[in-house]
């Protein structure tokens, strides 16, 4: 377990189900966590995305550099509101991709993503000992860009109208931060 001001990072267990089907199957959730992935991301039966996340558990472990980890994200109080996850971890070039979803609405835009980014981050770079840590996004979701810049990322590419969200296109913004600029950041 991984704590900060307002959220926990703990190991996806079964209770955790029940919620990421229901997240997953909600429309306005699901788009702002997948953007033009929507169509596989939402609408999966509670068995398939058991059986997903079953798998996952058993073959990744957080201190298994190699295999990247799902962590389950809990409110201080105990309330489960997302997930984020590291994967995709190059043991040459000490980098890896991240994903974040606050799924829980009423969570959304109150420094939960925020913080569950730091601690994430301060893993990844403290204790797996990266350098360099990756994500992306669709351009519609100006919150969770925003989260990200305040977190440190930087825009580093753009892959021009390469996603498609509620009948229109938006650009995947790839976005990247390093140790050092984390740790800046951190100072500050």
């Amino acid at each position: 377990m991984i704590k900060g001001n307002l959220v926990e990072l703990r190991p996806v267990i079964a209770e955790d189900m029940e919620r990421l089907f229901h997240w997953r199957n909600d429309e306005e959730a699901a788009k702002w966590a997948a953007g033009s992935g929507l169509v596989t991301y939402s609408y999966v039966s509670l068995d398939s995305l058991k059986a997903m996340y079953e798998e996952n558990v058993r073959a990744s472990r957080p201190d298994d550099k190699l295999k990247g980890f799902v962590f389950s994200i809990y409110t201080l109080d105990g309330e489960h509101i997302g997930n984020c996850d590291y994967r995709d971890v190059n043991p040459i070039t000490r980098a890896a991709t991240i994903g974040i979803a606050i799924m829980a609405k009423e969570y959304w835009s109150k420094g939960y993503g925020t913080d569950t980014l730091r601690l994430l981050l301060d893993f990844l770079f403290s204790k797996l000992n990266l350098n360099r840590v990756q994500l992306d996004t669709w351009s519609g979701n100006t919150r969770a860009i925003r989260a990200y810049e305040k977190s440190g990322f930087v825009i580093e590419g753009r892959l021009r109208q390469n996603e498609y969200v509620d009948g229109q296109y938006y650009d995947t913004i790839m976005m990247g931060l390093l140790r050092e600029e984390f740790y800046q950041r951190e100072k500050e």
